[in-house]
């Protein structure tokens, strides 16, 4: 199968870089009803967000090596696969704010919807995209399913310094604007009003996967443990020996997720 094609996709804060594979080709904005509709492909589509990045400016190339996933995940999975950079990252405008994301994250969930030809979505996620995917799948019932890889079970502690996380998302390059955040205590406070634990309470029905790994230094066992058990009986828990942070790199991750991704199709 030919690998997809980047395209922008209007957000709240200004244009998101997309990167659409699978089904038929893509368009530089969002189909229709009767355009999806008529569009050959897949009807389920699954969207897949990076993590928060953590090395040096780095967010401008944050998310840019999903759309090998994306590619992947087609041809092996049968889905249409929409990878998004949320704002910060990858090309996409604006300032990093954990409610932005999430508001960015339900764009691309709403795109994923139109090119779905009336089937569902599914989210994928690394990291804090996971964590976000459950906060959104809670809200929005189009998202039947979620995959969250590595994902934090809360992200409470990230507010508690708000001046050091500030400069963080300044040096990593997701805030660059002057100014940014105008209100840094209640941009902080935004790391405590989100809380992926509580989501997951409310999955109970819906299919969730949680993949960790053992030696992950930046999000414990125990949080995975955690999302699986609020899920309830419908989650798959699987943590990966000798594996840490970055399972995107790990084929034995990239396996579970290709598997559950086939067992949602009907």
């Amino acid at each position: 199968m030919p690998g997809g094609t980047w395209q922008t996709l209007p957000g709240p804060a200004g244009p998101l870089m997309v990167h659409v594979s699978g089904g038929a080709p893509a368009t530089s904005a969002p189909a229709g009803p009767a355009a999806a509709s008529a569009a050959a492909g897949p009807a389920s589509a699954v969207v897949l967000v990076h993590d928060f990045p953590l090395e040096e400016q780095s967010a401008g190339r944050t998310g840019r090596s999903l759309p090998v996933l994306a590619d992947r995940l087609a041809a092996e999975s049968g889905w249409r696969v929409i990878a998004g950079c949320l704002r910060g990252v990858g090309g996409s405008a604006g300032d990093f704010s954990l409610c932005g994301w999430l508001e960015d994250l339900a764009a691309l969930a709403g795109h994923a919807a139109g090119l779905a030809a009336g089937g569902g979505v599914w989210m994928v996620g690394f990291g804090v995209g996971g964590s976000l995917a459950l906060c959104l799948a809670a809200a929005d019932p189009r998202v039947r399913g979620v995959g969250c890889l590595g994902s934090p079970a809360t992200l409470a502690g990230w507010g508690e310094e708000p001046e050091a996380m500030a400069g963080l998302a300044r040096r990593v390059g997701v805030i660059t604007s002057p100014g940014f955040p105008a209100d840094l205590r209640r941009w902080a406070g935004e790391f405590g009003t989100l809380r992926p634990v509580v989501a997951a309470g409310s999955l109970e029905g819906r299919s969730v996967l949680v993949v960790q790994g053992a030696e992950d230094d930046d999000v414990p066992v125990s949080d995975a443990r955690a999302l699986a058990e609020a899920v309830g009986g419908r989650a798959e828990l699987r943590v990966l020996p000798g594996a840490g942070h970055r399972l995107r790199a790990d084929p034995r991750a990239m396996a579970l997720l290709v598997g559950w991704l086939e067992r949602q199709l009907p």
